[in-house]
């Protein structure tokens, strides 16, 4: 990020609501992704990944919100966690880090919960338009 780079803390888009996630959303966060695990391995981003990992504990996860949380600090990548605007309920979650492929300065990946599936589109049309608008990135890898 260039230095002078005010990273975003927040979007609301339609119903959704992205805030940075960190170890405050431990509990709806494992049980989000707890819930929807085949439904995340199948959404592009996540197949052939190790996460999400059946057996996974809560406090592993805390592990896991503590490390995004300090990536975000650091501003080695950006975790946001999605939440239903109204009721602040976790659907799902955004990552945005360096990218791995040429040509490319940030890779994108999203997933939404099994029982929120119908707004993952939504998701990524709103994250596609915020970071054309407010972030720095030239050319960004949405894995698709």
């Amino acid at each position: 990020m260039p230095d002078g780079f005010q990273v975003p803390t927040a979007l609301t888009a339609g119903a959704l609501r992205l805030e940075p996630l960190g170890p405050q959303h431990n509990d709806a966060d494992y049980e989000a992704w707890t819930s929807s695990i085949d439904h995340i391995r199948a959404t592009p981003g996540f197949a052939g990944r190790d996460w999400p990992a059946p057996g996974m504990t809560r406090e592993q996860n805390l592990a896991d919100m503590r490390m995004h949380a300090e990536h975000f600090a650091a501003r080695q990548g950006f975790t946001y966690t999605v939440l239903d605007a109204a009721s602040r309920e976790v659907v799902g979650c955004v990552y945005i880090y360096p990218a791995d492929r040429p040509g490319h300065d940030a890779r994108v990946r999203s997933w939404v919960r099994a029982d929120r599936a119908a707004q993952d589109d939504e998701l990524r049309q709103a994250v596609r338009a915020w970071l054309a608008v407010a972030w720095p990135f030239r050319a960004v890898d949405f894995d698709r």
